[in-house]
């Protein structure tokens, strides 16, 4: 009889030993899950920020891009400089750069010196403060870097350089995109 309560106490310490691992083995598992869950908890917020990040950088990217930029006409090269006129023709053949900047809408407004609000189309312009250059409905709100906002004008026969205060304003496309 003694050899078989020997051999129910190793089966018994065999359990034990198999239950205390089994035990380790479930808290280790659901530590790594609470730490995934942490880690992931901000992933979405994190993802929103740098979409919202990547459109305010998109904003400078355009203003400073050929088809809006002033480039060498107002004498030397600017940075953050917008030359209204040819926004003026890019607003006329938008269809042609559809997807091409990966933003849904494209406005540039006029801020300074401050008028009514005006949306400018070839036959009022320049008397205007609003180019809605690309527009989707949407009601999400706008990221907006500020730019100088250039023109020609004459006076008395003479040309010079008119530049305004102005916003460029874009709603980025969210998505797989971004």
């Amino acid at each position: 009889m003694v050899i078989v309560m020997k051999n129910r106490t190793g089966q018994l310490k065999i359990q034990q030993m198999a239950f205390m691992l089994i035990a380790v083995t479930l808290f280790f598992v659901l530590v790594g899950m609470f730490f995934l869950v942490v880690k992931f908890s901000n992933l979405k917020e994190d993802a929103t920020g740098l979409c919202e990040k990547n459109a305010q950088l998109l904003a400078t990217k355009l203003a400073n891009s050929p088809e809006f930029s002033c480039g060498e006409s107002f004498g030397s090269s600017k940075v953050n400089c917008i030359d209204a006129d040819k926004v003026m023709l890019l607003k006329e053949n938008i269809a042609k750069y559809s997807g091409f900047w990966g933003v849904s809408n494209i406005e540039v407004r006029k801020i300074y010196p401050i008028e009514a609000e005006k949306t400018c189309e070839l036959g009022n312009y320049p008397d205007c403060n609003i180019i809605k250059i690309r527009s989707k409905e949407d009601t999400s709100a706008y990221l907006s870097n500020f730019v100088s906002l250039c023109r020609k004008e004459s006076y008395e026969g003479t040309v010079y350089d008119k530049c305004e205060l102005a916003k460029i304003m874009i709603n980025y496309e969210y998505g797989e995109k971004c």
